[in-house]
């Protein structure tokens, strides 16, 4: 290697040096924190720095030539245009610091995820919009419990969303009568969701916290009054827990979910045999659910239904394939008929029983799935009928879910799915919402009956009830149905698993080499194309 092309080496080095030495204090201070890193970075730039002087010794011995006044010698020239390099560099370095900087401090905040993942579902925002009274959440937690900071981040996006909403952390050790005041046990990592103060004060305690959690909380601890909710049993419906054993003939699939669900915003649930009751419908049933009557109803229960919504009760019924249950005459009243048959369709040729549908009737239920682009799955649907004739006075149906164009119904879904001829082929409702006015019934319960008919029902058994768009869609209508319109939105999903975990010491790293390595190298990588030209 000849000594020009060392020099020029040489002088790269130089540059570098001096950009290494100069954003050291940047990598202490600023990047990284780490004395490490920042002598490390030091070391380097120091080698470099001894590089250029050996290779470019001459340039510091030679007696300086005589300058003609006005003008610049070359190596004056050179030092001004690496100086001025550097100082360039150095306030880049300066500007991308400061960006990251401003960045990290601002609170708002872009989500864009596919899940929304770092968002506020839409039921969560309204909730804390309705809140009447200030909730303060306090995080029994001590500082280093790894479940504090997701909490934290949780909390703080809560408090964002309205200031009514404030949160604090206790170590349960050092506030003792605070942690015995709300029973918190030893060991018990616990969050309390206080409202209100002195006697009036209103709290609950949540051992798993999740948004799902803390905005059922809210709901419950916001709500004026609970409904009382009956699921009908006695003719083979689902049953509202399960046995632990898999899903079978001798174990059916379960709604213990779904209960769970009702529970969970504010709905006290409780089964209901007519038959033990003598065929009385309870004076405080708010609505009836009859999931997957299999087996018909007597007589006496099918006249307790038809007065209950003759009084104005509110009523969700679960239809189901090969299930009778014998309320057909009951349901044309309200305008809705239960097709034989299976739907099918051609959009899902692997499985055509299996129906995924994005269309949506125009109503307060569906409104919202609509707007964000939801699609429900319902497996073993059958057809609704909306009936212009034999309805009683001032009864209105409206489907709220329709199959594709290409959808029929398959009169012998054990053979091939493929319509045949005779066949009722097209778009058909698949869920219905009915309403009558009933304010001038005698013993009125309600001003409106209201009863939606959903074509299957096994969108409600644990095994589907994840599905998210189904959930929004039976809940939806449950609130619709016991007119509380508040609860019509978009609950927290299940989100995928789609985070990673960061610890401390890997934000370190990642922020050592985003705003630090990175930033650092393009300069240099700049500043040796700039010298070894300037050497050509």
């Amino acid at each position: 290697m000849d000594v020009s092309t060392m020099k020029t080496f040489g002088k790269v080095a130089g540059g570098l040096s001096l950009l290494l030495l100069f954003t050291a204090p940047i990598t202490l201070f600023v990047t990284s924190g780490s004395y490490t890193y920042a002598a490390v970075k030091a070391g380097i730039g120091a080698a470099l720095l001894a590089f250029y002087f050996v290779t470019n010794k001459d340039r510091f011995t030679r007696t300086a030539a005589p300058v003609t006044p006005g003008a610049m010698n070359q190596g004056a020239r050179a030092g001004f245009f690496l100086s001025s390099t550097i100082v360039m560099g150095l306030v880049a370095v300066a500007l991308v610091v400061g960006i990251n900087f401003i960045v990290a401090k601002r609170t708002h905040t872009y989500d864009l995820t596919n899940k929304k993942i770092f968002s506020l579902s839409p039921q969560t925002s309204s909730t804390l919009k309705d809140m009447k009274q200030p909730v303060q959440a306090i995080g029994f937690l001590d500082a280093k419990n790894p479940s504090r900071e997701p909490l934290e981040a949780l909390f703080q996006k809560y408090a964002t969303e309205n200031e009514k909403f404030t949160y604090d952390f206790k170590d349960p050790h050092k506030s003792p009568d605070l942690a015995a005041k709300y029973q918190i046990k030893e060991g018990q990592s616990t969050v309390v969701l206080t409202m209100g103060s002195g006697p009036t004060e209103s709290h609950t305690a949540l051992n798993a916290v999740s948004e799902q959690e803390l905005t059922n909380a809210l709901i419950k601890m916001n709500s004026t009054g609970v409904q009382k909710v009956y699921i009908l049993s006695g003719h083979g419906e689902w049953p509202l827990e399960g046995n632990g054993q898999p899903a079978g003939p001798q174990s059916p699939p379960a709604i213990s979910e779904f209960k769970t669900s009702l529970s969970q915003e504010g709905y006290a649930v409780e089964p209901l045999n007519l038959v033990e009751k003598n065929n009385q419908i309870p004076a405080d049933a708010a609505m009836l659910v009859i999931a997957r009557a299999a087996t018909p109803f007597s007589d006496g229960e099918r006249a307790a239904l038809e007065t209950y919504l003759d009084q104005g009760g509110r009523v969700l019924y679960f239809a189901e394939y090969k299930a009778e249950p014998g309320l057909d005459a009951l349901l044309a009243k309200y305008g809705v008929q239960v097709e034989k048959g299976m739907l099918a369709d051609r959009l899902n040729p692997r499985e055509p029983f299996v129906l995924n549908s994005p269309f949506f009737g125009e109503h307060e239920i569906t409104r919202i799935l609509q707007q964000t682009k939801m699609q429900v799955t319902l497996p073993t649907v059958r057809a609704l009928t909306p009936l212009k004739e034999g309805l009683l006075a001032g009864v209105v149906t409206t489907p709220l879910v329709l199959s594709s164009p290409l959808a029929w119904v398959e009169s012998t879904p054990d053979e091939s799915a493929e319509p045949s001829a005779g066949e009722r082929t097209g778009a058909m409702p698949m869920v219905v919402a009915v309403s009558r006015d009933t304010k001038a019934s005698t013993n009125k319960r309600f001003d409106e009956a209201r009863l939606v008919v959903f074509g299957d029902s096994e969108l409600l058994v644990d095994a589907n009830w994840g599905h998210e768009a189904n959930r929004n869609l039976v809940m939806n209508a449950v609130a619709w149905a016991t007119t509380q319109v508040q609860k019509i939105t978009i609950r927290p999903p299940d989100r995928d698993i789609s985070t990673l975990d960061v610890d401390e010491a890997l934000l370190t790293r990642i922020r050592f080499v985003s705003m630090d390595v990175l930033p650092v190298l393009l300069i240099g990588i700049g500043l040796a194309i700039w010298v070894s030209r300037r050497n050509k």
